[in-house]
């Protein structure tokens, strides 16, 4: 278990920034329980998800890089929920899946070249014992606009994703999941998006942002 409670490289709560962010956000007089719930609404709502605002730099995933980002992607979102987690000595795990998303479809098939997204991040932490899956992506705003519930946490139960919008239709769609993670694998990460993004990935290379050279 002690593995998903230290610092790493990406998960660098020992710095200024994280501390931060945590003393704003946290009671740390609460239980570990309402701790985790306090982090999971502060990192869902702080930042609006953008699947779009996609780095190909590794500096870019550490935690307390992604504090100043103005939006953030769901692997940025849950690398930041793990590490402040383990700043407060709640094991948590970086988890990676495969999935679908039904809403602006067309968008993003424009963008990436396909309708999947890969690798789309989640979090696992260990409460009462038990491991529970947790999602802190999808803020409250962007539910309300593409008329889907936000996704809440009680730090019981699995909070994983939004199957369907207000209307019953289709939203999220796990395809395959990869597992836990006990770092960020930033690399397995740029080999899945360069596998199946290459309209993006075509995009970097000809604007010099990636080369091959990262993916050897």
């Amino acid at each position: 278990m002690q593995q998903f409670t230290t610092s790493t490289f990406y998960f660098d709560y020992e710095t200024d920034a994280i501390q931060q962010f945590i003393h704003k956000y946290v009671d740390r007089t609460a239980s570990k329980k309402e701790q985790a719930i306090q982090l999971y609404y502060a990192i869902r709502d702080g930042w609006r998800y953008n699947p779009y605002n996609i780095t190909v730099k590794k500096e870019g995933y550490r935690a307390s890089v992604i504090l100043d980002k103005k939006e953030a992607h769901c692997i940025d979102k849950s690398i930041l929920m793990v590490t402040c987690c383990r700043t407060l000595d709640i094991p948590a795990r970086l988890c990676l899946a495969k999935v679908r998303n039904h809403i602006a479809a067309e968008k993003i098939t424009e963008q990436f070249g396909t309708d999947e997204l890969v690798p789309h991040g989640y979090v696992e932490v260990y409460l009462n014992n038990k491991w529970i899956k947790t999602t802190p992506v999808f803020n409250k705003e962007l539910c309300a606009f593409i008329n889907v519930e936000a996704l809440e946490f009680d730090g019981e139960t699995d909070a994983i994703f939004q199957e369907f919008d207000k209307k019953g239709g289709n939203f999220m769609e796990y395809i395959e999941d990869y597992g836990h993670c006990d770092d960020v694998p930033v690399q397995f990460m740029l080999d899945l998006m360069r596998q199946h993004y290459t309209v993006a990935f075509d995009h970097f290379l000809k604007k010099g942002e990636v080369t091959e050279a990262d993916f050897k």
